[in-house]
């Protein structure tokens, strides 16, 4: 009988008072996959760099060598590109500061744009010393501040077009009214700001047409009054004509003259259809409500007072009308003996004066203690401020001012052509 050979077996270890244990099978450990892609691309640069044969540098210390003559030569080299960046910046200042391509040939190569009424001369007296000067030394700064002082000049600019070239680009002042300063006659803006008329030169210079202007005339401001109090009375002007036009009916086309001595007592000259003007106390607020009620009962004032020469339309349900002295002592002869001790500041309609019923307007008689050439209207009510309810005393020979003032400018419109 032959031995057959015994199959391998695993050995196994018996303990001694124990039992049996299972055989264990050896199994590879398993690694974390997170962990492995991480150190797979944390190792992928190493063996990019072993594969090329490169060596890896690393940023993390800074890139300030450690050695010492390290550090000297990477100071060297700062120094020394310094040094070539300042050299260069030299070279190019002097270039653009000594090269002949770079200066002004001739007054030609200042251009102007945007000037109606800017001369030749004007430019040549800011920008002749200019001639012939490297452009980047002509300082556009001051010259921008000379163009702003001239009269006319609301606002400038000025550039440099390389090689050799200015250019200056002006915004002139818009004029709003006339302005009368004694005998002179001058244009006004928006802000204030007071000029001449166009002299023959620039009238030439804006292609030879002379300009029409229709603007009232202003009297209340002066050069000698700040820029600040002029361009505050300004502001109120502007609300005037535009509360007058907000209709679209162009009332301010109908103004002759318009006061702005007082800011709380905006006064205006209206010629009336008869010829003659009014001088109307609009105050200084519902501008159009009371031009309205103004027109609504100057035909009936006028029928009974044939001179009338100004009307105050600041109280409420009455108004104030002014003639001329003479004309009302003719008509009120009983009145004339009060012209000398009556206060003209009492001119109210008495108490035991009935009201005026609404949509009628009545004219009431003198009041005995009221000047001869003063006397008081009921008339429908309009927006007025309580809180003023006294005018402030008036003479006369201002009602004669007003008027001889419209016609010294009438006239002076007449001869120089200018209409109103």
């Amino acid at each position: 009988m032959l031995d057959a050979p015994e199959t391998a077996r695993a050995p196994q270890k018996r303990s001694a008072g124990l039992k049996r244990s299972a055989p264990v099978t050896e199994m590879p450990l398993r690694r974390d996959a997170s962990r492995d892609d991480y150190d797979r691309y944390d190792d992928a640069p190493d063996q990019s760099q072993r594969a090329r044969g490169g060596v890896r540098i690393s940023f993390r210390e800074g890139l300030i060598p450690r050695t010492l003559w390290g550090r000297i030569a990477a100071g060297c080299a700062l120094v020394v590109v310094s040094g070539a960046a300042i050299a260069s910046a030299l070279m190019i200042r002097s270039f653009l500061l000594h090269d002949a391509r770079f200066v002004v040939p001739a007054p030609e190569a200042i251009e102007l744009a945007g000037a109606g009424h800017f001369t030749h001369a004007q430019l040549l007296s800011i920008f002749g010393q200019d001639v012939g000067r490297n452009v980047f030394t002509i300082p556009l700064n001051e010259r921008r501040i000379e163009l702003e002082r001239l009269p006319w000049v609301e606002h400038a600019t000025v550039m440099r077009l390389l090689p050799d070239h200015l250019r200056v680009a002006i915004v002139e002042r818009t004029p709003v009214a006339f302005v009368r300063q004694g005998t002179h006659i001058g244009l006004v803006d928006a802000s204030g700001a007071l000029f001449d008329m166009p002299s023959p030169e620039m009238i030439a210079a804006a292609g030879g047409t002379a300009p029409h202007y229709s603007f009232p005339v202003l009297t209340g401001m002066s050069a000698a009054d700040p820029l600040s109090t002029r361009a505050a009375r300004m502001k109120i002007y502007m609300a005037f004509v535009a509360a007058l036009d907000a209709t679209g009916e162009k009332i301010s086309s109908k103004l002759s003259e318009v006061d702005l001595s007082d800011p709380e007592d905006l006064r205006a000259v209206i010629p009336d259809a008869g010829g003659s003007d009014v001088l109307v106390h609009f105050g200084e607020d519902h501008f159009l409500d009371r031009y309205h009620a103004y027109r609504q009962h100057l035909a009936e004032w006028r029928a009974q007072y044939p001179h009338l020469t100004s009307v105050d339309m600041r109280y409420d349900h009455q108004v104030v009308l002014g003639m001329k002295p003479e004309a009302a002592v003719a008509s009120h002869p009983a009145a004339a003996t009060t012209v000398a001790t009556a206060p003209v500041a009492n001119t109210a309609v008495p108490a035991n004066k009935p009201a005026a019923q609404p949509g009628s307007a009545s004219l009431s008689n003198i009041s005995p203690k009221a000047p001869a050439h003063m006397v008081t209207a009921k008339t429908v009510p309009h927006p007025v401020r309580p809180a003023r309810a006294k005018a402030r005393p008036r003479k006369a020979a201002s009602v004669h001012a007003h008027s001889s003032a419209s016609a010294a400018v009438s006239a002076h419109h007449a001869a120089s052509g200018v209409t109103q």
